[in-house]
């Protein structure tokens, strides 16, 4: 376990201690430290305090421990990955569709943590005091795309930074039924857990805040539509939830939408026997990011994924 020793000098009087810290140990991240203080291992003045928001003065000497990291629960695994950049501090990858981006209970194989703890080994960032990748943002399962990951504390305090204050651009292909009118425009509307089904989320009154830009790319004879969707903001399932919402679902999404009655036969068949179960047709195409460390400005942008360009050459024959 590693301590270190701090005092409090006149320019940082008032600061939250969450924050004195994080100006004191650039390389933790402020999530990291919040989790040292509530569990006792920030001492002020030779006291324990367990308040993140405790407002420090000058002349305090603050000491934090920081135990060692503990071991990830998901084991490493050899799943082939689709890497589009990397260094040693970040790495971007091209998730497929039907792969869980983190594990969880009753679901610890076959994520793309596993994944990036085989391929990365001892490079991956500690956060929470867990030795996993980094994940900054997530995809829902069947969702596929552009991902970034931090392989350190430092690179993922940058990142997370980044999509908090909206700098992180990420841009979204979706095919959904019908055609929403006007063609372009904003979807501005918060979004909570939906309390009659916990699977779902839903636009509620005192959900979290969350915007989405969209744009229709082309139609088919406006019996659906390829969608190009803007984030200013990452909430769970919001591209799904903001267009439901309009009455323009997802084709192929099993919580938020039925496809529309009378298809045509080439489509109901099609959508049957070879689209693959529960995949919502959304892709994370493109996304803008500044490197964390290097500060350099980058860009990554994928091609639509094998089953939803099938999709498309289905829909063009209609």
């Amino acid at each position: 376990m590693s301590s270190h020793l701090f005092s409090v000098e006149k320019q940082n009087h008032g600061l939250r201690l969450d924050k004195f810290l994080a100006s004191q140990l650039t390389d933790i991240s402020r999530s990291r430290l919040q989790e040292l203080i509530e569990k006792g291992f920030v001492k002020v003045n030779e006291s324990s305090l367990k308040d993140v928001s405790f407002k420090v003065k000058e002349g305090h000497l603050i000491e934090v421990a920081i135990p060692p990291l503990e071991e990830a629960r998901p084991s490493p695994e050899n799943i082939p990955l689709d890497i589009l950049y990397e260094d040693k501090d970040i790495i971007v990858v091209n998730k497929p569709p039907g792969m869980v981006v983190h594990p969880a209970p009753g679901n610890l194989k076959g994520t793309l943590v596993n994944a990036l703890l085989n391929h990365c080994g001892e490079s991956l960032s500690g956060i929470n005091g867990v030795k996993r990748p980094g994940i900054v943002h997530r995809l829902d399962k069947e969702t596929s795309g552009v991902l970034v990951a931090a392989k350190n504390d430092k690179a993922h305090q940058g990142l997370a930074h980044q999509l908090a204050t909206r700098e992180m651009g990420r841009l979204y292909y979706a095919l959904v039924w019908g055609f929403p009118l006007p063609a372009e425009g904003v979807i501005e509307a918060p979004i909570g857990r939906d309390p009659r089904h916990r699977q779902r989320m839903a636009i509620r009154q005192g959900g979290k805040y969350a915007r989405t830009h969209y744009k229709v790319l082309k139609s088919f004879k406006r019996l659906s539509s390829l969608v190009e969707c803007r984030l200013e903001t990452g909430r769970t399932h919001q591209i799904r939830v903001h267009l439901t919402s309009k009455g323009y679902p997802l084709i192929g999404d099993p919580l938020y939408g039925k496809p529309p009655r009378g298809l045509p036969d080439l489509l109901t068949t099609y959508l049957k026997d070879k689209w693959p179960k529960s995949r919502q047709a959304l892709h994370a195409k493109d996304l803008r990011l500044t490197h964390p460390i290097t500060h350099e400005k980058l860009f990554f942008s994928t091609d639509l994924p094998e089953d939803m360009r099938k999709l498309i050459d289905v829909l063009q024959l209609l």
